[in-house]
């Protein structure tokens, strides 16, 4: 595999262009294909089944465009999905879930930790599965927040409303003390500042974009595809419904500007 060839990632819809953001900050060399699946969003509240004829269909597509690596930017396709992508694809396969429960536990001094997340990442139980896979002991609220990407695409981030919503969905974790939170969907750190506020400043927020990308970057290297430096990379972005909402939101998350969307329907 040349190392010059991109990384793919995807996620079912615009979410997981913070985890691309974090990667072209984090790695900024590396070329990047993105697939929203627009068409099929949301993926929580489908089957495990489902989601993972999704992702097969999504993997086995970036495969064909000569991706080196696949990152999966959502945390329901990686609950889901990534054993089956790890064991099909001849190639790595990172989600968002390991790096997350990591840099969480690593956040928590007393084991109390929150998870945030859809209610079908919540449903899973992946993040639970992770967190004690590394501390058997540590205590787990999980909390689902459906409202919150509906809320962050809209572009209230600072309303009135969705900080009423937060300190609902809040108080098991503010109840039960704990220090350490992992925003459990690729949406929610467009919220960091409400989620910071309600909890108050003794809890850490995990980032998982920002833990997944260090994870993609030492992946690369130990396996030597890292790109070398030159020039500015050129990436591509895929949806498979309606573009237009993809630039008019897509941009926001991505912090920068996004020049044209292909369209792929997948299924």
């Amino acid at each position: 595999m040349s190392r010059a060839a991109p990384i793919g990632v995807f996620d079912s819809g615009l979410g997981g262009l913070t985890v691309a953001r974090a990667l072209m900050e984090r790695l900024p060399h590396e070329r990047l294909i993105y697939f929203g699946d627009t068409a099929r969003v949301p993926y929580g509240p489908k089957s495990p089944d489902t989601v993972r004829r999704y992702s097969r269909e999504i993997g086995e597509f970036l495969r064909e465009q000569g991706v080196k690596a696949v990152v999966v930017a959502c945390n329901t396709a990686t609950a889901h999905g990534l054993t089956a992508l790890r064991a099909e694809l001849p190639i790595p396969v990172i989600g968002v879930i390991e790096p997350g429960a990591r840099a969480a536990v690593a956040a928590s001094a007393t084991g109390r930790i929150g998870v945030l997340g859809t209610a079908g990442t919540v449903r899973s139980g992946a993040y639970e599965r992770a967190i004690r896979a590394l501390a058997s002991d540590a205590e787990i609220i999980s909390q689902p927040c459906p409202l919150f990407v509906p809320l962050i695409e809209e572009g209230w981030t600072d309303h009135e409303a969705t900080r009423l919503i937060a300190r609902e969905y809040l108080a098991p974790l503010r109840d039960a003390h704990v220090d350490a939170v992992v925003l459990g969907c690729t949406h929610y750190p467009h919220l960091i500042a409400v989620i910071g506020q309600t909890l108050g400043p003794g809890v850490r927020l995990v980032d998982s974009a920002c833990e997944t990308a260090e994870e993609v970057a030492r992946e690369l290297a130990a396996r030597d595809m890292a790109a070398e430096p030159g020039g500015e990379p050129h990436h591509r972005f895929i949806a498979s419904d309606d573009p237009r909402q993809f630039l008019r939101v897509g941009e926001r998350f991505l912090g920068r500007p996004i020049e044209h969307v292909e369209i792929r329907t997948l299924g």
